[in-house]
């Protein structure tokens, strides 16, 4: 015990009040205000950008919910939380499918005011225009999942790696963002404001692939591992297309005022039907087109068009190998 209280007898001393019980002057809580008083004024010159309106905007998580809920509708059995048998599935199926129509009709009407009150424009009965569009977009689901089946069937074919198609929708994450795109694009189509990018953000921050909603896939589609793959809005890509990590469909270099200049224009390339591009392959410009059954080797960088049934590859480089010993 007396060596206990011996080395207990070498630690510093502890001050008998902690300056937190003291009322102090470092608080710094008077100038917050004018931190405040600088931020409505950015917002009311809009130096900065705000939503502050009784117009409800669309949820983010909310969108996040519409894309796991189809997920779960179109690939019954795999992402859901109730086990499913013939007798079920039907009710199970019709229930989450209504569940889904009412929580689109939501973000659709929002996202329509929104866009309305951000343009100035009258009104356009976005009630009404929200169920008609949710409608057509729950009709395009059985559709949605014919193709994903094409995309499914095009992984077991490209990728000798996988095992089954349990594997491929559990754990691709090229069909994941292929499955959330095919989603989104319906959307598009629909000409709904806002949440067909949310969704593709949402696939990109996933699964680092990001395709614009505005792209155009056909079927049988393979992205195989994926990172870093970019699609652009208007792509124009043909069926049984398999691309690889890196891979950029894009535009070409853009003028400052491209956003207006350049809206509604072709910038982005056409992949012809039986293509595969590479890893790490550039390809640029709307009036690039690749060729039908043609195959771009890896690290290639093209602006110019490849007739039908070209190869594309970059010469062999010269390694040089030396040995200290």
């Amino acid at each position: 015990m007396s060596e206990k209280i011996c080395s207990l007898s070498n630690v510093a001393s502890i001050p008998e009040l902690c300056d937190h019980i003291q009322i102090t002057s470092c608080s710094q809580h008077e100038k917050v205000p004018k931190v405040v008083t600088e931020l409505l004024s950015s917002w009311s010159t809009k130096e900065c950008y705000e939503h502050i309106s009784p117009v409800s905007i669309p949820s983010q998580e909310k969108i996040i919910e519409i894309v796991e809920q189809a997920r779960r509708i179109l690939f019954p059995g795999y992402f859901s939380h109730t086990k499913l048998h013939a007798s079920n599935l039907e009710y199970y199926i019709g229930k989450k499918t209504t569940d889904l129509y009412d929580k689109v009709a939501e973000q659709i009407v929002m996202a329509i005011r929104h866009d309305c009150r951000r343009n100035d424009r009258l009104c356009t009965n976005c009630e009404a225009q929200s169920h008609k569009t949710a409608l057509a977009f729950i009709e395009s689901l059985p559709r949605v999942a014919a193709i994903l089946a094409t995309d499914i069937r095009a992984a077991l074919r490209g990728d000798p790696a996988t095992k089954s198609p349990d594997e491929v929708i559990f754990c691709y994450p090229g069909l994941r963002a292929t499955f959330i795109f095919r989603l989104a694009h319906e959307l598009y189509l629909l000409q709904v404001p806002i949440i067909p990018r949310i969704m593709a953000e949402y696939a990109h921050s996933l699964t680092g692939i990001d395709i614009h909603p505005g792209a155009t896939i056909g079927s049988s589609f393979f992205i195989d591992h994926g990172t870093g793959v970019v699609i652009g809005e208007t792509t124009i890509i043909g069926d049984n297309v398999r691309i690889y990590q890196g891979v950029t469909l894009g535009a070409l270099s853009l003028p400052r005022n491209a956003g207006e200049e350049m809206r509604n224009k072709k910038r982005h390339p056409t992949i012809e039907d039986n293509v595969i591009i590479y890893a790490n392959t550039t390809i640029l410009g709307g009036e690039t087109i690749i060729g039908e059954g043609s195959i771009i080797g890896g690290n290639i960088w093209l602006t110019a068009s490849v007739a039908t049934g070209t190869k594309v590859l970059l010469k062999r480089p010269e390694l040089i190998y030396s040995n200290s010993h």
